[in-house]
């Protein structure tokens, strides 16, 4: 089972209290860089946030989590009343218009426009009930971005299974189109050498050509090479069903088909099978591009 490290997923939740919105929002990277983007209240519950996220199936990419926080309930704050600047306030006002013989205006909206007599103060969040309507919504938004990156790794997992059905036709091809090659490049490599010795009037042992025939069909064989690929396609094909994240393990894996690959390039010499290695090469390379996206 592959997970894709490009997803996004998002919830919202509203109660009397608050309104919440988590989003998650990945790419791809080697390992799990996560960073949270929250408003400074709630700074205190940052690592609170991390372990919820952290415990979803997630281990691989680049991952943004945005939330935003508005209170809704009461406004945070409180309005107090400065009892010792107010009867000062008062106090001095009264004697204004004693003083002077003012006329006595003293009212509660006269004082009242002296701010002063007012303290705001605010007051704290209570974080253990932001919490809880918090985690439900990280949860949500973590369950819809992990669902994504299964449905993207499950498309992922389906073209490079078809692509490395493809590399086993072209591998089938080779060993067909080598078996034959061995056989004709054995004669020739014979009647060459019977040749050469006859024109030079060198009387070699029949066993002794045909021997060194062999040692140079031996090096330009690919038995063991063909083997080995096929040994490197079903590991890839099993680690496509594990439901654990093998990226890097399934990339580590297609290096060592690809240097079967290169070996096998390099080892024959028939155009025929030339023009295979070089599209077996090309399919490799479109997979190892789509296992950079698997987490």
């Amino acid at each position: 089972m592959f997970r894709s490290m490009t997803a996004y997923g998002r919830h919202a939740v509203s109660s009397d209290q608050c309104e919440i919105t988590v989003e998650l929002k990945s790419v791809n990277s080697k390992f799990l860089d996560l960073s949270i983007k929250a408003p400074r209240v709630l700074s205190p519950l940052e690592s609170r946030i991390k372990s919820a996220v952290t415990a979803h199936p997630i281990s691989r990419g680049r991952l943004d989590v945005f939330i935003n926080y508005t209170r809704t309930g009461s406004s945070g704050t409180t309005l107090a009343l400065d009892e010792g600047y107010a009867e000062g306030y008062i106090a001095a006002l009264r004697t204004l218009r004693d003083k002077f013989g003012l006329t006595d205006d003293i009212s509660v909206m006269t004082v009242a426009q002296n701010r002063d007599i007012f303290t705001v103060r605010e007051v704290g969040e209570d974080l253990d009930a932001v919490w809880e309507e918090l985690l439900p919504a990280i949860n949500a938004a973590c369950e819809e971005f992990v669902a994504e990156r299964l449905r993207e790794g499950e498309n992922l997992r389906r073209d490079i299974l078809a692509k490395i059905a493809h590399l086993r036709e072209l591998t089938d091809r080779i060993e067909e189109i080598s078996k034959g090659e061995i056989e004709s490049a054995r004669d020739r490599i014979k009647a060459r050498l019977i040749t050469v010795l006859a024109d030079n009037r060198i009387t070699v042992d029949e066993n002794r050509i045909l021997t060194e025939c062999a040692i140079w069909a031996d090096k330009i064989a690919i038995d063991e090479e063909l083997v080995r690929l096929r040994s490197h396609f079903a590991a890839l094909e099993a680690m496509s069903e594990l439901d654990i994240p093998v990226g890097r393990k399934f990339d580590f894996q297609l290096q060592e088909s690809s240097r079967e690959i290169n070996t096998i390039g390099s080892k024959c010499q028939n155009a025929e099978i030339a023009k295979l290695v070089v599209e077996m090469k090309n399919e490799s390379e479109k997979i190892r591009e789509q296992i950079q996206n698997i987490e």
